[in-house]
């Protein structure tokens, strides 16, 4: 009888003139025939037919029936239902895809024919609800992956495993909302993982939680491009590739992740392009990473650079600080963290971190930032491993401990240069031995807009340091508000530095090392317990004026005579221990009692041995200018 229904249900093609599509059904997999395409089937002994190019045994086929619905050519549907899942194949795909189903977990093989000379890249679109299924693609060619509406949780591995070493585009259908998660247990590396080059992209929503690794992961790169994602939560890091991850626009938002929120790893030898090596590249779109409490987590985290063009990233760690015991150093927890550079050229960063030790962008290399707007807070204290103990906020002196066995909060810490050109840079540091930025090299600003709120250091080298330009605004409460440990030039901008009472400085130099400061431009305010002032006249051309004045936060200074009128608008934020403190003697123009502080003031046009007025509140002074003091008073430079 099967053999009789066959037969009329094949040769009986007049109502297929009429009619969309052919299907061919074999379990729960559908090849679905265009009805002007069938062309001629043909028997095979009565144990086999074969349509177009692909021969099905009959006693495998369980129906065949014309149909209204239709397929686009180069599609397969997967379709899931509860407990179950069926897949419908294009039939100019038949002869390429073997489909294996298990309840609603599918496996779909496709050919290693697969190619531009035969099918072509195919399209796999996912849809429906399952609570018990899976989707795994094998291949060796391109393809893409459309989410249409799709919810989907596996109990026993990845929600989306995708074997397929080559570009694989994953998309969200538009006006649609997805949700994927893999098995609380298992060998997977990620709710979705890829074998390949992973793009993901489309209009829709794609909320993915990773319940035994990571959320999203891809064994080389990782394209994001005009698509919402949201990273519920993850037992590792939120995302995880290798090659490098490029964001072009979009919509991320990575919580709780286990570990870091974003990854990006560089493990072979290959001779590569940079951005093919560990970096992490945002040109637009906006990037919200919160709620990372594992301990020395990052934000984002790059075996190579961080480069950053544009739009928006807004990170927050309270993870703790560790101690590395095969290493025997304390890592910290950071916003952005890259053993390479950060080149930051434009957009928006927000970043906060509170946890021991905890950063807001710390790198290996050189951190170079010319346009954009950059605001970093950090909360906590010192990270210390002392007395075989591990302490998040150490407050015993640290001058002593190794520097492995330390790490200080900052806002910004690179171990190479800093190179500031442009942009505007807000960063408040509260903890304990918390600095804004600090250069292991040398620091450079050419210019931009920098204000910086902290407990030690504002500012810091531990090279030379050159300020040509740019508005600086910098207080410390403990400590420096400029701290080279090798020469500081300034000549030009405007600069406004305040330390802690004595003997901490408005501006020091490392004197001590023989180190010397040099003005040859600019206009230039220091306050605090000190200031180191220039000793050299033959390089240090700006003449400048140490006089001793009472100041208050929001107040104005003004200094006038000559071809000489300007006026320095005090930061309204000023705290007594800024205006003098304890009224210890400091520096040159050291302080005297209450709230007097040791003042530097240079400007252009001061004349070497003429005279000056300045003016503070009701107090008005007359002070002589110099090019170079070649007396010393204070504590020596900097640490």
């Amino acid at each position: 009888m099967k053999r009789i229904f066959l037969y009329l249900a094949i040769t009986l093609s007049a109502p297929l003139a009429g009619a969309t599509s052919l299907d061919v059904k074999t379990g729960n997999v559908i090849y679905r025939y265009a009805a002007n395409n069938v062309g001629v089937v043909d028997f095979s002994g009565g144990e086999s037919l074969t349509i177009r190019a692909t021969t099905y045994k009959i006693e495998d086929i369980g129906s065949i029936k014309v149909v209204e619905e239709d397929i686009d050519d180069n599609t397969v549907e997967v379709v899931y239902s509860g407990p179950i899942a069926t897949v419908i194949v294009a039939g100019n795909l038949a002869e390429y895809i073997d489909a294996e189903i298990s309840g609603a977990n599918v496996i779909i093989n496709q050919s290693t024919e697969v190619s531009d000379n035969t099918c072509g890249e195919i399209t796999y679109i996912l849809s429906g609800e399952s609570s018990d299924g899976s989707f795994t693609q094998i291949g060796s060619y391109k393809s893409t992956i459309e989410l249409n509406g799709l919810t989907l949780t596996s109990l026993s591995g990845a929600a989306i495993d995708i074997q397929n070493s080559k570009r694989v585009k994953l998309s969200s259908k538009i006006n649609t909302v997805n949700t994927l998660a893999d098995a609380t247990s298992g060998s997977q590396k990620a709710a979705v993982y890829c074998k390949g080059h992973l793009e993901m992209q489309g209009k829709g929503t794609l909320n993915v939680t990773g319940n035994t690794a990571h959320a999203i992961s891809a064994k080389e790169y990782i394209e994001f491009k005009n698509c919402s994602v949201n990273i519920l939560g993850s037992v590792k890091d939120g995302i995880n590739c290798n090659q490098y991850f490029t964001m072009t626009s979009g919509n991320l938002v990575i919580s709780n992740p286990g570990d870091d929120g974003i990854q990006v790893s560089y493990k072979d030898d290959v001779d590569r392009e940079t951005e093919d090596t560990g970096t992490f590249t945002l040109e637009d779109g906006s990037i919200t990473i919160d709620k990372i409490t594992a301990a020395s987590a990052k934000g984002i985290k790059t075996d190579n650079d961080v480069i950053i063009k544009g739009g928006r990233i807004t990170a927050s760690t309270s993870a703790p600080g560790s101690w590395d015991s095969s290493k025997l150093k304390t890592k910290a927890s950071a916003c952005i963290g890259a053993d390479g550079n950060v080149e930051i050229s434009g957009g928006s960063l927000n970043l906060s971190a509170s946890g021991g030790g905890g950063k807001g962008i710390t790198c290996d290399g050189n951190f170079i930032y010319d346009q954009g707007t950059l605001t970093i807070t950090t909360s906590g204290g010192v990270l210390a491993y002392v007395n075989n103990s591990l302490n998040q906020n150490y407050t015993g002196n640290t001058d002593r401990l190794n520097s492995d066995y330390k790490s200080s909060p900052k806002g910004i810490k690179a171990d190479g240069d800093v190179k500031i050109s442009g942009g505007e840079i807000s960063i408040v540091t509260s903890g304990n031995g918390g600095e804004g930025i600090e250069s292991k090299a040398v620091v450079t600003i050419d210019g931009g807009n920098i204000k910086v709120r902290a407990k030690d250091d504002a500012i810091n080298s531990s090279s030379t340091m050159y300020i040509n330009d740019g508005i600086i605004d910098v207080i410390s409460t403990g400590n420096d508000g400029l701290d080279s440990n090798g020469d500081m030039w300034i000549a030009g901008g405007l600069v406004m530095a305040f330390g802690g009472s004595s003997p901490e400085c408005g501006i020091d130099v490392n004197e001590e090392e023989r180190y010397q400061l040099y003005f040859t431009g600019g206009y230039i305010l220091g306050a605090g317990g000190g200031n180191s002032t220039p000793s050299d006249s033959s390089k240090s051309t700006q003449a400048f004026v140490t006089p001793s004045v009472s100041l208050s936060a929001g107040s104005q200074v003004t200094i006038s005579g000559g071809s000489v009128d300007y006026t320095f608008n005090l930061p309204s934020d000023l705290t007594s221990v800024n205006l003098g403190g304890s009224g210890q003697p400091g520096r040159p123009g050291g302080m005297g009692s209450g709230n007097s502080s040791s003042l530097l003031i240079s400007v252009p046009g001061l004349v070497s041995g003429s005279s000056y007025t300045v003016k503070s509140g009701s107090t008005t002074v007359s002070a002589t200018a110099k090019t170079a003091d070649s007396s010393s008073g204070g504590r020596p430079g900097g640490r």
